[in-house]
């Protein structure tokens, strides 16, 4: 099942795909335009973890060598946006990239579980598109607050899609597109640490709850994005998750 969360006509709502092309079938029985309402992440989201430098081709892309165990860090709630939303561009920046990731949700409390049975405790799948400035890196250590904290810098959706639709989260073709052009390409068995280690590794020493997600890295292919450039993230069977970059000047900055 494919769910999102969205608001439309003063209330949230739950919705899935509606038959007709770019509409939605709300918790309520109404059929709208995909265009007239505005997605929100596709579910309550709880503590956002985050892996960095989790594909081999990416971090030799950014010339950091192989990690003795993963890098995570966490990330406040109001970095998310929903789908179709505008991220900002800072005027004084160079290097401003998408980052194309797996999203991992957890569905059931998870407390030092064993890799054989880690995927029992996932809810479900989506996209995220996490924005990184590169300019704002401080140092050897990444990522730092300013680069990984910005307001409505990570784009989650459109869809959770239910874990049981995912035959295989190990082998799921991630693109990204710029102005409709592929910029990026991967796949999540490239993943250095993939899913079951990483609930493992996590669960060992903090309680995971539903509602939490992991973010999984992104590959090669990173590109510097402008505004009025419209970003899309693809993962197979996922869907395609679709933002808009846009100037200070459009935040009445």
């Amino acid at each position: 099942m494919m769910r999102a969360r969205v608001a439309y006509a003063g209330a949230i709502h739950e919705a899935m795909p509606a038959p007709a092309e770019e509409t939605l079938r709300l918790d309520d029985g109404r059929v709208v335009a995909a265009g007239d309402v505005v997605w929100l992440p596709p579910f309550a989201v709880g503590t956002i973890i985050a892996l960095g430098l989790n594909y081999a081709d990416h971090a030799k892309e950014l010339a950091f060598n192989a990690q003795e165990e993963p890098l995570v860090f966490l990330k406040g709630p109001g970095t998310l946006l929903g789908h179709r939303g505008v991220t900002r561009r800072p005027a004084d920046v160079k290097f401003m990239h998408y980052e194309c990731e797996l999203a991992v949700v957890v569905g059931r409390p998870a407390q030092r579980v064993p890799r054989s049975q880690a995927l029992e405790h996932v809810a479900g799948y989506c996209i995220a598109n996490d924005y990184a400035i590169r300019d704002y890196l401080e140092n050897w250590y990444r990522p730092n607050l300013r680069v990984k904290n910005r307001d409505g810098a990570t784009v989650l959706g459109p869809w959770l899609v239910d874990s049981a639709e995912i035959a295989d989260p190990g082998n799921l073709g991630l693109r990204t597109y710029v102005n409709d052009k592929l910029t990026q390409q991967g796949n999540t068995r490239d993943l250095i640490y993939d899913i079951r280690y990483l609930v493992e590794y996590l669960s060992s020493f903090m309680t995971l709850s539903p509602g939490d997600v992991i973010l999984t890295g992104t590959p090669e292919g990173v590109i510097n994005v402008m505004p009025g450039d419209v970003v899309a993230c693809e993962i197979d069977g996922l869907g395609r998750l679709t933002n808009t970059i846009a100037a200070d000047a459009e935040f009445g900055r």
